[in-house]
C-alpha cells in the first residue's frame, strides 16, 4: 500500500503547482472493505484523481461532490454505507468506511504538507497526523516505527498514526534474490539488499530495480551494526552457509517478524545443526527461522519461488500487523 501511497501523494504534489487538491483518507472501516484504514486519494476539482478509497464504490460520488462543491471546509470526516454521508451510496460489500476529507489550497505551503508524508514513507518512518474538524491539519509528526495504522475520534478531534513502510532486507544477491527485492520493492516493503561480492555485484545488482537501497557490505555486518525495527523480514538465499549461516546467527537476534533461509529439507537441516553447534542458537530461535522458505506452491523458477517466498512473508506481515482487520476508529473516554 505504501507504494501507491507515494504515487498518490506525489501526484498531489504537482497537481497543487496550479490546482486545488482534496486530500481523502480512509480513517476506519466497519464490516467488509475493500481498502484499509490510512488508503489514500487526491481528486482535483476537474475529477482528475490518483489512488482508491474503496476499490471503486465510491469514488464517482465523491468525485461527483468535490465538483458540486459539497467539501469546501478545510477538513470534515464523512461516512459512507449504512447511516452514512449518502445513504443511497450503498458499498457491495456491505460495510461501511469513515473518510477524513482535506482540501488544499494551491501553493507552496500545501505541496510542503505533502511532502512531508512522502519524506516520511521514503525514510521508513512513522507519523502522526492531529485535525480538528473543520480546521486544517494542526500537526504532523514523525514517530519512529509504529506497524499498524490507527485512528482516534474524539468528537471534532482526530488523530491518526500512519504506520511505517514494513522492511524487506536482502542478505546477499541470488536469482531468486532479485526477484524477491524487485516484488517487495512493488508490494510497498521499504527494500534493501547487502552484498559484498564483488563479482556478484557486477551480475546480478543490475537487475534490482530503482528505489531499492544496495549496500556493500557483509550481511551479517549489516544486522550486527545497525539491527532491524519489528516491521521487518530478512531472507538470505545464497545457498552459501558462510553467508546464510552467519546472516541467521544475526538474525534471530533481532525483532524481525520473518526470518527466511532457502534449501532443501537435508540442507535445512544440515544448516540447524551447524547454527545450534557454532553459533549457540536455541531451539526457540531455530522456530523462527522458515526453511524451506516460501509457501509450497510448486515453484521451480527462480520467480516462482521468490513468489512464494513473499507470498509467505506478506501472510505473516498481515497476521502481525493485523491488516486483515484494519485500523479501528477508537472513540474516547465516555463515548464507547
Amino acid at each position: 500500500m505504501h507504494a501507491l501511497d507515494l504515487q498518490v501523494l506525489n501526484a498531489g504534489r504537482q497537481w497543487l503547482h496550479a490546482h486545488t487538491v482534496w486530500l481523502c483518507t480512509v480513517i476506519s472501516t466497519f464490516g467488509s472493505s475493500p481498502r484499509p484504514p490510512g488508503a489514500m486519494m487526491v481528486i482535483r476539482a476537474d475529477g482528475r484523481y490518483s489512488g482508491s478509497l474503496s476499490g471503486g464504490c465510491v469514488e464517482e460520488s465523491f468525485i461527483e461532490r468535490i465538483q458540486a462543491q459539497a467539501f469546501n471546509a478545510p477538513s470534515q470526516l464523512i461516512r459512507y454505507g449504512e447511516g452514512g454521508y449518502a445513504p443511497d451510496q450503498a458499498l457491495p460489500c456491505g460495510g461501511s468506511l469513515s473518510i477524513l476529507v482535506e482540501k488544499l489550497p494551491p501553493g507552496a505551503q500545501s505541496q510542503a504538507y505533502l511532502t512531508t508524508m512522502v519524506d516520511a514513507l521514503t525514510q521508513a518512518t512513522a507519523l502522526v497526523k492531529r485535525v480538528t474538524l473543520p480546521e486544517a491539519c494542526t500537526s504532523l509528526t514523525p514517530v519512529g516505527f509504529s506497524g499498524k495504522t490507527q485512528a482516534e475520534v474524539c468528537g471534532d478531534a482526530i488523530t491518526l498514526t500512519l504506520a511505517t513502510p514494513p522492511r524487506l532486507i536482502v542478505c546477499g544477491l541470488s536469482s531468486v534474490g532479485v526477484f524477491c527485492a524487485n516484488f517487495a520493492l512493488a508490494l510497498g516493503f521499504e527494500t534493501l539488499v547487502c552484498e559484498h561480492r564483488p563479482d556478484t555485484l557486477v551480475t546480478l545488482a543490475p537487475g534490482l530495480s530503482e528505489g531499492i537501497t544496495l549496500l556493500e557490505v557483509f550481511p551479517a555486518r549489516y544486522l550486527e551494526e545497525h539491527g532491524c525495527h519489528a516491521g521487518t523480514a530478512i531472507l538470505s538465499l545464497t545457498h552459501d552457509p558462510r553467508i546464510d549461516d552467519l546472516t541467521m546467527m544475526e538474525a534471530v537476534q533481532l525483532p524481525a517478524f520473518y526470518l527466511g533461509a532457502m534449501g532443501s529439507l537435508r540442507n535445512s537441516q544440515k544448516r540447524r545443526e551447524r547454527l545450534v553447534a557454532f553459533g549457540d542458537v536455541t531451539p526457540e530461535q531455530l522456530q523462527r527461522i522458515h526453511a524451506p522458505v516460501g509457501l509450497a506452491i510448486g515453484s521451480k523458477t527462480p520467480a516462482e519461488i521468490a513468489l512464494s517466498i513473499m507470498a509467505d512473508i506478506v501472510r505473516h506481515k498481515n497476521g502481525l500487523m493485523n491488516a486483515e482487520e484494519g485500523a479501528v476508529a477508537v472513540p474516547c473516554a465516555g463515548l464507547a
